[in-house]
C-alpha cells in the first residue's frame, strides 16, 4: 500500500481564544485522488484546507504532506490552493494573468506561452484569452482562478468550494476535468456543502463542527451506515452524535 499523500494527526485549532474550529482530527488521505471535504457552512472544511496549505496554524496535532510539514517551503512547487474568492486580477486579461503567475511560479518564458495554451484549452478558457478578468461571469471566473491553480501541474491540488454558484452544465464540467487530473496522478483535495457533490469523489471526509465524523469511500459510508446515499449517511451519523 502506497504512503498517503497527506497525513493528519490530532490537528485542532482554536480560534479568537476560544472557539474551536478543528478538534482532534486524524486521518491519511490516498494519493493520485479526488478527496471530498463535506459538511454543512461553518462545519471546519475551510479551516481543515487552510492547515493543510500552511496558511493556518495549528493548536494541537501536525499535518504533513509528501511527508514534508504543511507549509514547508519545499511544498510551494508541489502545492496550489484555490481560495472561494477569485484568485486574478480584474484589471487584467486571462492570459496576463497566467503569465503573472506562470512568472511568480519560475516558469521560464519560453515555456510559458506553451503552458499557458494548454491550461487555457483545459479550463475551455481559450476564446476568453484576452478579456479582461473584471468583464467575465462568475462562471468564468471561477474558471480563471482554477486555471492559476493548474500552473506548473501542481502534484496536490486544494480548492475550497470551486464549484459554488455555478451552472449545473459548468459543474459537470469542471468535475470531468477533476476526473481527468486525479487519472492523471494529481491528488485533489475539494471541499464542498453540496452532498450530491460527495457522490463523485473517491475518498470522503465528512465534518461538522470541526470534527470528523466518518472517513471512506462514498460505498464504503453507505454500507457501514445502512443507507442509498452520502446525504442520508451524514444525516444519520449527525443523528447518532446528537
Amino acid at each position: 500500500m502506497s504512503e498517503p499523500a497527506i497525513q493528519i494527526k490530532q490537528a485542532s485549532v482554536v480560534l479568537g481564544g476560544h472557539y474551536p474550529a478543528l478538534t482532534d482530527v486524524t486521518v491519511d488521505l490516498p494519493g493520485g485522488k479526488v478527496v471530498g471535504f463535506i459538511g454543512p457552512s461553518g462545519a471546519g472544511k475551510t479551516t481543515l484546507i487552510r492547515s493543510i496549505v500552511g496558511r493556518q496554524r495549528l493548536h494541537g496535532g501536525s499535518i504533513t504532506i509528501f511527508g514534508l510539514p504543511a507549509g514547508s517551503p519545499k511544498l510551494r512547487q508541489q502545492l496550489s490552493y484555490m481560495t472561494q474568492e477569485v484568485s486574478a486580477y480584474a484589471d487584467l486579461t486571462v492570459t496576463e494573468n497566467l503569465r503573472y503567475f506562470a512568472t511568480m511560479f519560475g516558469i521560464p518564458r519560453k515555456d510559458a506561452k506553451r503552458t499557458i495554451e494548454q491550461i487555457l484549452q483545459t479550463v475551455d478558457l481559450s476564446p476568453h484569452a484576452k478579456q479582461l478578468v473584471g468583464k467575465l461571469s462568475g462562471g468564468q471566473k471561477q474558471r480563471v482562478s482554477l486555471a492559476i491553480a493548474l500552473i506548473g501541474y501542481p502534484k496536490l491540488m486544494v480548492l475550497d468550494e470551486p464549484t459554488v454558484g455555478l451552472d449545473p452544465v459548468l459543474r459537470e464540467q469542471l468535475w470531468k476535468l477533476f476526473r481527468r487530473l486525479a487519472a492523471g496522478g494529481t491528488t485533489l483535495v475539494i471541499s464542498s456543502h453540496v452532498m450530491d457533490e460527495a457522490e463523485r469523489c473517491d475518498d470522503l471526509l465528512l465534518i461538522r463542527d470541526g470534527k470528523l465524523l466518518a472517513h471512506g469511500s462514498p460505498r464504503t459510508l453507505c454500507e457501514q451506515t445502512g443507507t442509498k446515499s452520502v446525504e442520508q449517511s451524514f444525516l444519520k451519523l449527525v443523528g447518532e452524535k446528537l
